[in-house]
């Protein structure tokens, strides 16, 4: 029961942090294009990173409550794919292949960037 309220709770702080993230890039940027989820997930997966690679590094006592609170309830609820899926749906229904197939690239590729970059910088190699 324990861990349902790491997470629980780490997954509402989450949400929340990603719907403010997503309602200020929303104000800046008004394209179709979906910016905020991008970033959001990029954001998400160098935070990840660099979260695992300390815990990797350091394996503090307190491991496994750490991951389920940051890495599957705070990062999980702000990095939801979910919402990714539904914006490249979104995109091809409108008839923007071109836009959809950009944003899956780059959704895929920089996200796998952000969390190699976040462990090089764990491991002291960047």
């Amino acid at each position: 029961m324990y861990s349902f309220l790491l997470v629980g709770a780490g997954g509402a702080i989450g949400a929340m942090a990603r719907h403010g993230f997503g309602s200020i890039v929303g104000r800046l940027w008004s394209m179709s294009f979906p910016l905020a989820t991008l970033l959001v997930n990029v954001l998400g997966s160098l935070a990840m990173g660099v979260f695992i690679g300390l815990m990797a590094r350091f394996l503090p006592a307190w491991q496994n409550e750490a991951r389920l609170f940051v890495a599957v309830g705070v990062l999980g609820g702000f990095t939801t794919f979910s919402s990714f899926s539904l914006d490249t749906i979104a995109l091809i229904e409108r008839g923007n292949l071109l836009m959809a197939g950009a944003y899956v690239l780059l959704s895929v590729v920089v996200c796998l960037v952000g969390l190699y970059l976040g462990l090089l910088v764990t491991r002291g190699v960047a």
